[in-house]
């Protein structure tokens, strides 16, 4: 998974130079078409900032819904772009084969498979290494998603549900990360690549750190990981807690070449928390 797109220029270098982002890795990964309440953010916008100038259309990041008509992302997916930029939310599977398959102007082929919503940021994004306030919301028309789609909303944290764990089941505990990113890099004569993306895929990860705004997820192939990469960013990382699949945290960066860890943004946290309550019920 990527965190934002690459193709998303305007985006895509604020991610990489600030936030490397992160996308599913080919190793120990597969695709998830049951998890249906993980979706795309797509995105149309003009470079120049003039309406006479070709819109663009591109999926840029992933994400999840949390209520009917609540999608959950993050800050930087929706931070930075001309002022024209229009989001929409997409639940396909093959979001990139359908923007492919469709035809029309860029605002037609968003339409064709994703719902037009209203982005909202954490407003004290982009904070800090201790809090960053990287997280935001897409409101969208639940009617409108309702009629395109099915799905069960994913279930999140109640207050501090991590810090209540011991280390030791912290890391018993299985993690699943989920999003429509890139691959992990892959050397040539340019350089490093990151290919692929656009289709729903999920990988188990493993635990590495606790601190209070962060949960840092090994990536480790050899010891059956997989992980995250550019386009993922936003997408949900699942914990199984007392039999029960819940939404801990979301994808925000981790290292470039997309190999070694992710780094998630806590949902059970005061601050995550404090930005959701006026979106969407909190447990």
């Amino acid at each position: 998974m990527r965190t934002a797109t690459v193709a998303a220029a305007v985006v895509a270098l604020a991610a990489v130079t600030a936030w490397p982002a992160s996308a599913i890795n080919t190793y120990n990964a597969v695709p998830a078409p049951e998890r249906t309440e993980v979706g795309a953010l797509v995105a149309t916008w003009d470079d120049d900032d003039n309406p006479a100038t070709p819109d663009r259309v591109d999926w840029v990041c992933s994400g999840t819904m949390v209520d009917a008509d609540t999608f959950l992302t993050a800050a930087h997916c929706v931070d930075g772009w001309p002022s024209n930029v229009e989001f929409h939310v997409s639940l396909l599977q093959d979001v990139q084969g359908a923007l492919d398959a469709a035809t029309g102007t860029p605002a037609q082929k968003a339409a064709a498979v994703g719902v037009a919503g209203v982005a909202h940021a954490h407003p004290a994004y982009p904070g800090n290494s201790a809090d960053s306030h990287d997280i935001a919301v897409i409101q969208l028309p639940a009617e409108q998603v309702a009629a395109r789609w099915s799905f069960t909303p994913a279930t999140l944290p109640t207050a501090g549900r991590l810090d209540t764990m011991s280390p030791k089941a912290l890391d018993a505990t299985e993690y699943t990360v989920v999003g429509y990113g890139t691959e992990e890099a892959r050397n040539g004569p340019g350089g490093h690549t990151h290919p692929g993306g656009g289709v729903r895929m999920k990988a188990p990860l493993g635990f590495n750190a606790l601190n209070n705004t962060w949960l840092r997820l090994s990536m480790n192939e050899s010891q059956g990981n997989g992980g995250a990469c550019y386009g993922d960013s936003g997408g949900p990382n699942f914990a199984t807690i007392d039999g029960r699949r819940v939404l801990v945290a979301t994808t925000i960066t981790g290292d470039a070449p997309c190999y070694a860890t992710n780094v998630v943004y806590r949902l059970d946290a005061p601050s995550a928390r404090s930005f959701l309550a006026p979106f969407v019920a909190l447990p």
